[in-house]
């Protein structure tokens, strides 16, 4: 996506809705190796994807500690979600800052740029 200023990081962000972002989580997930996602249920402490889960928590392979606490664990895709609003909104206020300040230089630079120099000789032409 090619754009600039104030409008492509709000509009950006705002495409990245929940849909869009399940959509990539299931990718992601599909294209991990049992380790890694052992791995990350036993850091996120939660097992299964989604609607996986009832799968991932019968045949006991999750390894997480929830498992061992309680019969039911949150699902990791609730928690990446969940974690991955909270990054956008995060980078939505540094993209809005970044923006905002580029505003600012647009506006300094025209106002500044043709001011005359007060030493220069005022007979000269440029």
């Amino acid at each position: 996506m090619v754009c600039g200023g104030f409008a492509c990081s709000k509009n950006a962000l705002c495409a990245l809705n929940v849909v869009y972002m399940t959509d990539v989580i299931n990718a992601s997930w599909r294209v991990m190796s049992n380790k890694t996602r052992h791995e990350l249920e036993r850091n996120l402490d939660c097992c299964g994807l989604f609607n996986l889960t009832a799968i991932s928590q019968d045949d006991g392979s999750c390894d997480a500690v929830c498992r061992h606490r309680s019969t039911i664990c949150p699902t990791c895709g609730e928690k990446l979600l969940k974690h991955s609003d909270e990054a956008l909104k995060i980078l939505g206020g540094v993209g809005l800052f970044f923006s905002f300040t580029e505003i600012l230089g647009v506006w300094l630079a025209m106002r500044f740029r043709n001011q005359k120099d007060p030493r220069a000789n005022p007979s000269a032409f440029l």
